[in-house]
Parts: C-alpha cells; structure tokens; sequence
C-alpha cells in the first residue's frame, strides 16, 4: 500500500430533527451534527492482549469511610473464592489480569520461611499506619487462591511488602534498604507449587509524597534491581519470567523520572501509576465531574508526561495503570457501582489506550462501593458488563480518533478484537442530545464531498453491509440504576449463576448510529477494514 496514501474513516453526524419536550423546565432533545474522524493510516498505540484488569484487596469487613463499611467479606483473606458468580465472572474474560494488593500490602507479612513473626490478623488499631495493625497471609490461603486462579485462568500480579526493613527519617519518609527475604520465601514457594504468576509488583503508594509512608526515587530504584535480581536467580531456567513491577503509586513527575533513569534499561518491565482523579467518594459532586468532558480531559496529562518520561529514557519500560477507582475511600454508593460510572470507567479506558497504556486495573473486582462485581451478592454492576464488552470487542491496536460538532461525544475505536474491521466506542454525556451517525470509509478530499446523513460516494459503498451495535443505558433512564439495558434488555446473571451472553443489534451499513442521550454504544464495523487492522 502506498505509504503517502491517508486511510481514514468519517462519521459525519446530521441533523435529522428537533423534538420539544413537553415537561417545564428540562431541555428539549434534539440531535446535534458534528463529526467524528478516525485516522486509520497507522495505528496509534497498542495495547496487550488482556488490557482489560481488575484488583482484589486486603481490607478486612472492619474498614469503615465516613461511617459507612462497604468492603464485607472481599478481602484476599475471606473472599468465598466457590461463589459461583464469582467464578463465572472470572472465567468470562478468559483470561482477566487480577492484581492483587492495595493499601494495606505493605503492612502483610508471609507465613513462611523465617518471618520469626506470628501469623496474625489485621486488626483495627487507630495509632498504626492506615488504622490496621500488621497483618499476615497464611500459605493455606495462598494455595486457596492460587487454585482460584487455576480454576478461572486469570493472570495474577501479586504487590509485595516493600516497607520490610525501613527506618523512618527525619522528613517523614523511611529509608534503608528493602528486607527482601520474606519476599523471596514466599516467591520461593510459589515456584516450589508451580503457582503461576504473571507479574510481582513492589509496593503500593509509596512514590512521590506517599500515602502513609514514602521512599525517595534513588532507593526505590535499587529495590526495584534487588527484585529484578532475585526473580532472575529463583526463576532461572523458566521459559518465561514473571514481570517486574513498581511503583504502584501516584504519578510525580520529577519522582518516577529519576526511578526510570536509575532503575537502567530491563531492569523494571511495567510502571504502574494509581488514578483517583474524581476526589473523595464523600465528594457531592462526582456526578458533575463524571458528566464534565473538561473534568475528564484533565487526566490526559498524566498519561502524556508518563509516555513523555519512557520515550525519552528510551527504556523497554511500559506503562500499566496499575489501581484506578475513580473516587478515594471506597467509592460512593449509587455513584461508582452504578451506570453513570460507565461513562468515567470507559473514557478512562480509551483514553488511556490512545497513551500505549497496556492495561488498566480497575479497582475493585469486588469489594468498596467501586467493585465490578457487589460485594453482598456478587452479582455484577454496570461496569462489569462494561469491562467485558470491552475486552471481547476491543482489539489492541489503537486508531486516532477526533470528535467535533458537540463535546458531549467521547469517541474512540480500536481495530476489532478478533473480528475484521474495527470496533467504535461511543459515549454520549448529554442528557438531552442525540447523535446519530454514518460511518464511511473516506481520503480527506473526499471528506468535502460528504454532506448529508447516509450518503456515501458510490466507489466507496458495498452494498449489503451490516455492523453489529451493543447499545448501554440505565435502566428507567436512571443513572443511579445498579441495573443495565444491553440494546433494551437488562442484563441478568441467571439463577445458575451464568453471566448473561450479549446480543447485538444487526444493523445495515446504510443506517446511522444512534447515540440517545446518556448511552453507550458499541459497534463493531466489519467493512471497514483499515490497514493497521491487516498486520
């Protein structure tokens, strides 16, 4: 193909009509024109294969926010892991990166090897780091979830304790070298059990200021090469390795350069960085900045300088979001396990795509008022249903992607996963704005030519055609709804807790997508088939 030739795709968006809205007081809908243009000369970014991530954590029933406790029974440590629910969910990503960690990691020592410490609990203790004394993982319970995990064929990153060792200094932030042995002991029996294990992740929040505690760059650093060494040694003569990861922190610019550059080239495979970027979940206003497209853009900055950090390093170093729960403290009830969250989770992931971000934990599985999955009934909220459309639709190469006409559009579209063409996200903030919208395969002179709704220049259309389109909304239109509509239908687990198969409408390529207000929608365009979607 000639290279000096542009492929890009148009959705060009018409005005079909304005309708008046008889109740007083709300806006009257209408449908809006805009365009949204894809770039398919190359590809952007690429994500891996299973982008799509999910964190399970430690914090015991007693981990209370604002006087209410919402993590119940999720913890690594009292998880029913025979939740049949539980275990189809897993199971339907085939496979579902976990990571498993969290505030309380670098308080959890290992009941093995010559820890010389007793296997205790956590228990609340308000004068300790985080209100929780130490607490311990017992190895009955590591063979519990390592079977879990063989059962569901998820891919485990498993946050070691790197607060082992440290001394606090004068400024607040504890220094002296990480006691890696514990660490090792348990590494050591995971491989002694052929517990397989994707990535080892050295501590959480830890980076920058910290939360709780931090450590200065140039001693994480050499941590990170300690670890990088030991996985080395104990997994000599393993086909595959497992991932060294770090910091599992927030991103401070100045601190996750300088442990890139002193970190070295191979040393550290992943960085992960944290986004709770809505405030806290006793915030009242999460909604407004859930629904602001401004609000959302803000976090484009993070993974820009991120990617801007690596590059210039030249490093083989790649960049996971590593936790992300939108809200700190658990969430909020009706808000971050509800609809209106889909809109902030999905943006999120395409956004974070377009940046060659690998993958993206989103926290939690289960557990805190943000979990895919409700903590009680294990039944699934909005967002998993979100996740997993995503990662059955969306492939891993990414396709640059512009919007105008209305900011309320969030547009992105990958190459089709597993499938020819490419799928389009859509996701429609308005709450009174339709967009409907018709694809076409165009070069950018014939872009001009393209003037109304479903016209398209006769050397360009296949008679025919169809696309598939999954279209999300909340159930009654309610966006505090913990139930969704896939295409009308709400989607239910059934009563053999099996998670509910999705169903496309089928749709003729002459026909415009419909983005109704507050929706998402999926399409999957099987007859447009950029070059980046070839290779």
């Amino acid at each position: 193909m000639d290279s000096s030739f542009c492929w890009c795709l148009i959705i060009v968006v018409g005005l079909v009509g304005h309708f008046v809205d008889g109740g007083g007081g709300s806006s009257p809908p209408v449908v809006v024109r805009g365009t949204v243009f894809i770039n398919g000369s190359v590809g952007i970014a690429k994500t891996d294969a299973n982008f799509i991530c999910a964190t399970l954590d430690w914090w015991p029933p007693e981990k209370c926010d604002y006087g209410t406790c919402s993590w119940g029974h999720a913890s690594l440590l009292n998880l029913d892991l025979n939740n049949t629910i539980l275990v189809n969910a897993v199971r339907a990503f085939w496979p579902l990166k976990i990571r498993l960690g969290g505030t309380l990691q670098d308080k959890v020592i290992y009941d093995v090897g010559a820890s010389g410490k007793s296997c205790n609990s956590f228990v609340v203790n308000a004068s300790e780091m985080f209100g929780f004394s130490q607490g311990c993982l017992p190895m009955a319970r590591w063979d519990q979830l390592n079977k879990f995990f063989q059962r569901t064929r998820a891919t485990v990153i498993f946050g070691l304790n790197a607060l082992n060792g440290r001394v606090t200094l004068k400024d607040g932030s504890v220094g002296g070298p990480w006691n890696s042995s514990n660490a090792e002991a348990l590494i050591r029996y995971t491989i002694d059990h052929r517990y397989r294990i994707h990535g080892w992740e050295l501590g959480n929040e830890l980076s920058g200021r910290g939360i709780g505690a931090s450590i200065g760059a140039d001693q994480y650093a050499s941590d990170v090469a300690s670890l990088h060494n030991m996985i080395h040694n104990l997994y000599r003569g393993s086909r595959v390795k497992p991932l060294v990861i770090a910091p599992g922190g927030f991103f401070d610019a100045a601190w996750y350069q300088e442990l890139i550059i002193k970190s070295k080239r191979n040393l550290m495979d992943v960085i992960t960085h944290h986004i709770y970027n809505l405030g806290p979940g006793v915030d009242e206003h999460l909604i407004e900045k859930i629904l602001d497209p401004a609000y959302l853009d803000g976090e484009a900055k993070v993974f820009s300088d991120l990617q801007g950090i690596l590059r210039s390093a030249s490093t083989s170093t790649r960049a996971w979001v590593g936790e992300a729960g939108g809200a700190y403290n658990s969430g909020r009830n009706l808000v971050t396990n509800s609809f209106v969250f889909s809109f902030w989770y999905l943006d999120q992931l395409g956004m974070s795509s377009k940046f060659d971000t690998k993958a993206y934990c989103r926290q939690s599985l289960i557990g805190g008022n943000y979990g895919l999955l409700n903590t009680t009934t294990f039944q699934p909220n909005p967002d998993y249903y979100s996740a997993l459309l995503w990662h059955r639709l969306m492939g891993r190469v990414v396709l640059s992607t512009t919007f105008s006409g209305t900011s309320s559009i969030r547009a992105y579209a990958h190459c089709a996963k597993n499938f020819r063409g490419i799928t389009l996200l859509l996701i429609n903030l308005s709450s009174n704005t339709t967009v409907q919208a018709v694809v076409t395969s165009e070069s950018y002179k014939q872009t001009a030519e393209v003037t109304e709704v479903g016209r398209m220049p006769g050397a360009w259309r296949k008679g025919g055609q169809t696309r598939e389109e999954y279209h999300l909304t909340a159930k009654d239109g309610n966006l505090h709804s913990h139930t969704v509509l896939l295409n009308g239908k709400a989607l239910d687990v059934s009563q053999s807790g099996r998670i509910p198969a999705f169903n496309p409408i089928i749709v003729s390529e002459r026909e415009p997508i419909s983005i109704v207000p507050f929706s998402i929608v999926f399409a999957r365009i099987p007859y447009i088939d950029p070059y980046p979607c070839r290779i």
